[in-house]
């Protein structure tokens, strides 16, 4: 009786053991975590390595639109713009220098006395001399100045549209944008040449005048010099960023004409060009 008691006992803890691995086996597995996957970025950057990061952690120039600003044909673009500018401030400078000692007799005895008016040589009817001849040669100037600032000023907005454009990556929606563009440039480099010549051939007629020659006479009486009949320091620098500047823009549509065929080759593949 012991003995059948005894091995009822050990038969129910053996089955007690079997239930619980079963129950452990029935149990769900956990689901495995996967490795993160790295999405693939751009051309010519690692894998996940700018794609997958953080907007306000990526640099500068590393968005998608900002990258098309190390292209070579934007660093001529924005080499453009520079050259547009400071075409457009030294034809400004001009255009505001009234030259000579315009105003400077009117201001009384403080001037002439603490500021050497009484010992500059002008007095009297001189004075008025020099001030109608300062009037009238910077009315002289200002048409090829003001000629200067609008070429300088339609040069830099469209240079601005130019990258503009490439920033909303016009070129690569729009193929033939890059054709008109290479037109453009061409244009605006050959037709800065004459440009160049009527500016500077305006200029001599003006430096040739009796105004000028009355003027530059009447102040080498005196003593002064600088008030010669001749091109000056910002006339002279407006001609040499206009004459880099056409080289920039013929530079500009040969790399336009270069990157149409490269789209046109690449259309159908889906990669995404960014250095067009």
């Amino acid at each position: 009786m012991a003995e059948a008691a005894e091995r009822r006992a050990r038969r129910g803890e053996q089955e007690a053991a079997g239930g619980a691995e079963k129950g452990r086996a029935r149990r769900p597995s956990e689901p495995r975590r996967s490795a993160p996957s790295l999405r693939p970025g751009p051309p010519g950057l690692a894998a996940g390595s700018l794609s997958d990061a953080p907007e306000g952690r990526r640099g500068l120039l590393e968005g998608r639109r900002c990258r098309s600003l190390c292209t070579a044909r934007a660093c001529c673009q924005l080499l453009q713009l520079l050259l547009s500018l400071l075409i457009l401030i030294c034809s400004s400078v001009s255009y505001n220098d009234s030259g000579g000692y315009t105003g400077l007799f009117s201001l009384g005895g403080l001037y002439y006395y603490e500021y050497g008016g009484a010992y500059s040589g002008f007095s009297g009817a001189d004075g008025e001399k020099a001030q109608r001849l300062d009037a009238q040669f910077h009315q002289l100037k200002r048409p090829p100045a003001r000629a200067a600032m609008a070429v300088g000023g339609a040069l830099l907005a469209f240079t601005c549209l130019q990258i503009g454009a490439g920033l909303w990556r016009v070129p690569w929606r729009c193929p033939p944008w890059l054709i008109a563009e290479a037109f453009l440039d061409g244009a605006v480099a050959l037709g800065l040449a004459p440009a160049l010549y009527f500016y500077y051939q305006h200029l001599h007629a003006i430096y040739s005048s009796p105004v000028c020659k009355e003027r530059e006479s009447l102040y080498s009486s005196k003593g002064y010099r600088g008030f010669g009949c001749g091109v000056h320091g910002a006339e002279i620098a407006v001609g040499l960023f206009a004459v880099g500047d056409a080289v920039a823009f013929l530079l500009t549509a040969f790399l336009a004409v270069r990157a149409f065929r490269t789209i046109r080759n690449l259309r159908s593949k889906p990669v995404d060009v960014d250095d067009l």
